[in-house]
């Protein structure tokens, strides 16, 4: 097998990432499966790309690739924006749907209320952007071999780093601030939590928010690598969820861990037996971990 499968499963794996997390979080402090999070990976690498256009079109500069890179600042700063936006949408949606259905106590309602939000979203994009993939960048990149047999391109190391930055930001504020604490307090056990003085509420808004923009990173990442489009993020959803339980629900490194996993299965799985099987890698996986250990990796058993 080309080794190469190794440097393009690691890519994989970080772009999945990072969503994985904000599954991991909203399953775990809010109780169900929300299908709407891979559009905030679609609206969050389209917001990004906006936010590039008008910087573009105020700052002429700001297009210019960064060095080997075959972006500009324009595309950071925009990036950086879109994911304050991105989770400023998360946590709408959870105000304007989420949060009345909770009310209520329909766990079931919710889930299929997440169904519907996602088509919403995915069909509104689709009907501003059309259908037609955008990219942020037409530079083509030369890559670089790193080890005997495997390239990359300077874009795809950069986005390693990123997602070992971020992910190791999240690690830390859930694990050692008090919004963190408070965050693993609700997910163990919301009634004792809230017995305990914790603000319920104010964890929730910050669950949303972290996962919209953890989403968003996502989303820039997928179109910078691949290309932009609306049912990008429909597309991740499986290899998401499939990544959230194989790590464990509730743990960020095992999100990561299990993204990985995930990526490099599918990447082996495109030389093996080609690329038209590469989304039922993802499925096979989840089923897997169902079956032979539900919790995941780094969950406890029960």
């Amino acid at each position: 097998m080309n080794p190469q499968f190794l440097a393009d499963g690691l890519i994989a794996g970080a772009m999945i990432g990072l969503g994985a997390i904000g599954v991991t979080l909203t399953y775990s402090i809010l109780r169900f499966s929300n299908f709407a999070h891979g559009e905030f990976v679609s609206w969050g690498a389209y917001g990004t790309l906006v936010i590039a256009g008008v910087l573009g079109y105020l700052a002429p500069g700001s297009a210019a690739s960064l060095g080997d890179f075959s972006v500009g600042w324009g595309v950071l700063v925009a990036t950086l924006l879109a994911m304050v936006l991105t989770g400023g949408l998360a946590l709408l949606l959870d105000r304007l749907l989420f949060a009345r259905l909770r009310a209520r106590g329909a766990a079931i309602t919710v889930v299929m209320a997440s169904f519907g939000a996602s088509m919403a979203l995915r069909a509104l994009l689709e009907f501003v952007f059309t259908s037609s993939p955008r990219y942020f960048s037409r530079e083509l990149q030369i890559a670089r071999e790193v080890l005997p047999g495997i390239r990359v391109t300077p874009d795809q190391t950069a986005l390693l780093g990123l997602t070992v930055v971020l992910a190791g930001l999240t690690h830390y504020v859930l694990a050692y601030t008090q919004t963190g604490r408070a965050m693993r307090a609700v997910s163990e056990n919301p009634a004792l939590a809230r017995v305990a003085g914790i603000d319920i509420d104010r964890i929730v808004r910050v669950t949303w928010i972290l996962g919209g923009m953890l989403a968003c990173a996502s989303g820039v990442m997928l179109g910078l690598v691949v290309q932009i489009r609306p049912y990008m993020g429909f597309d991740m959803l499986l290899p998401l969820f499939a990544s959230a339980i194989l790590g464990g629900i509730g743990s960020v490194p095992g999100a990561i861990v299990g993204a990985l996993i995930v990526g490099l299965a599918e990447a082996a799985a495109v030389q093996l037996i080609g690329a038209e099987w590469r989304a039922a890698v993802a499925f096979v996986l989840l089923i897997a971990v169902l079956i032979l250990r539900p919790n995941g990796l780094f969950g406890s058993r029960a």
